[in-house]
């Protein structure tokens, strides 16, 4: 493998790419990968990804779909975690009657 050939390529992927931030989409590889998982990733590291065509940039409803499943999620932990905080005071009920005056 040509080093300079693959470092121009990753190069001319990243200028295509506008933004600092992008959704990509796994493709099969030889290697194992799993076609169809989202990740959010920086620029210079989704140029790299699909140089070596590993990804491709997800289309605008797959990051909106991606981004929204993450607030669901975010939203839930939020939740979990609120409740996990949550006190609870177990008082028996003789506790919570009057004293009775005495005479």
């Amino acid at each position: 493998m040509d080093v300079r050939a693959y470092y121009r390529k990753i190069r001319e992927t990243e200028e295509l790419l506008n933004g600092d931030h992008f959704v990509v989409v796994s493709l099969d590889t030889p290697e194992g990968g799993r076609a169809g998982v989202r990740t959010e990733t920086s620029r210079a590291v989704a140029a790299k990804l699909i140089a070596e065509g590993r990804a491709r940039v997800a289309s605008d409803e797959e990051s909106l779909e991606f981004h929204e499943s993450r607030r669901e999620d975010r939203e839930r932990l939020e939740a979990e975690l609120a409740a996990r905080r949550m006190q609870v005071m177990v008082i028996p009920h003789h506790d919570l009657r009057k004293p009775k005056e005495r005479n």
